[in-house]
């Protein structure tokens, strides 16, 4: 199915699924630089962070670059944005990271985003 502007559905879903990914990995890295909020800064965290968002953004720009590869780029650059949460969970478990009720909150939503993004870009694909 087609819409208005021309792009499909599930492509639609995809861009709109990495735009709020790399807004919220943008916002996570701002936090943890104590940007946004003073006194919850973890430097290791913000670094991984960005990454995480640089990564997603280059998936959102190839989207519009290549559209017949959007769904490709989707899980790429998502599958390497829930290993990194993943990892991130990881260091929250042994210690590392940062373990306030926040940042578990948003390692949960960013891995609940991930996953229904990786859902949406899987969906329809040939086997």
């Amino acid at each position: 199915m087609t819409t208005v502007s021309g792009m499909s559905e599930t492509r639609s879903e995809i861009i709109w699924y990495l735009m709020v990914e790399v807004l919220l990995f943008t916002f996570a890295a701002l936090v943890h630089g104590g940007i946004v909020m003073p006194g919850h800064e973890h430097a290791t965290a913000a670094m991984a962070e960005t990454i995480i968002a640089i990564i997603l953004a280059a998936g959102l720009i190839m989207s519009f670059v290549s559209p017949a590869q959007t769904r490709i780029v989707a899980l790429i650059t998502q599958g390497l944005a829930l290993a990194g949460v993943i990892v991130g969970l990881i260091m929250i478990a042994i210690g590392i990271g940062p373990r306030t009720i926040r940042d578990l909150l948003v390692h949960a939503i960013m891995l609940i985003t991930l996953v229904l993004g990786l859902i949406v870009a899987k969906r329809g694909m040939p086997t």
